[in-house]
């Protein structure tokens, strides 16, 4: 089967209950936080205590991932004192065509009993005021590719209400954990942009005029599965550059996994503190 057709089948009954299956045993916290780790996120699952780690590739419907900096692991365990289930990586639309292709990881989470999905990625900021390595709690998204994961659900319930799709309640709570570390912590809207190509000086001028404060080539299809799975979500982006035309830097993916390798351990104790202050 192709890379494609595994992903258009990925998440159907059959491969979350093989899921559920498998991973239950593993389970000696239960799972009440789901992580996604994206680029410079990952040392955060180092502080996973009692942790049992899955490749992707053993779990049904999860994806097959290409991209430096993406591990394709599911780590079970606890941080924060808490149970978690943590993504290392997350495939994206640019890899092979399909926007859902986190749905199978998603709806298995959910069914161990995720409710809230903490998910981060590395993006370009469009603000002088937003410096590399400085991190930013996303309050809104804007959907430039205008993509849905949802497009091959046939039910009602796929009309999912995104007016509060990034819980402001969890963001006040991210405001908190980064006073509580003295860390500067950003708000604001996020505009996805398919990729793999860096955005032109036009277009992040576009970006600025809609009301982006940062762009990114993910998050947005995964916070859409989330709410439409009934998961709360919080959604934390690291600075890695600034975005094309606001700096001379040459951009390139080897330069956001070293920018994001270097604010790795501020990223990591943001993510336990945020985690650990949860209801």
């Amino acid at each position: 089967m192709s890379r494609t057709a595994d992903a258009d089948r990925a998440g159907n009954a059959e491969d979350v209950q093989r899921c559920v299956e498998r991973l239950q045993p593993l389970v000696k916290h239960p799972p009440r936080v789901a992580l996604l780790l994206g680029s410079g996120w990952q040392v955060a699952a180092q502080r996973v205590t009692d942790a049992h780690d899955v490749d992707y590739a053993q779990l049904p419907g999860f994806p097959q991932l290409g991209v430096g900096g993406h591990q394709g692991v599911l780590r079970l365990g606890r941080l924060g004192g808490r149970g978690v289930a943590v993504l290392l990586g997350r495939a994206h639309a640019y890899e092979a065509g399909p926007v859902h292709a986190m749905r199978g990881a998603l709806r298995t989470l959910r069914a161990l009993g995720c409710e809230v999905l903490l998910q981060t990625n590395a993006a370009g900021s469009l603000g002088a005021s937003m410096q590399r390595g400085e991190c930013m709690v996303i309050s809104d998204h804007l959907n430039m590719v205008q993509r849905s994961p949802l497009t091959l659900e046939t039910t009602d319930d796929r009309f999912v209400d995104m007016a509060h799709a990034y819980d402001p309640a969890l963001r006040a709570l991210a405001h908190q954990a980064a006073a509580q570390l003295g860390m500067r912590l950003h708000e604001g809207v996020f505009a996805w942009m398919l990729g793999p190509q860096f955005e032109t000086p036009a277009e992040i001028r576009m970006l600025q005029r809609l009301g982006a404060h940062a762009v990114g080539m993910s998050t947005v299809p995964e916070t859409i599965l989330a709410r439409h799975a009934g998961m709360r979500v919080m959604a934390l982006s690291l600075f890695t550059n600034l975005a094309s035309g606001l700096a001379t830097t040459t951009l390139s993916h080897a330069q956001t996994l070293r920018a994001a390798g270097e604010a790795g351990a501020q990223t990591a104790q943001l993510v336990e503190a945020v985690v650990q202050m949860l209801p």
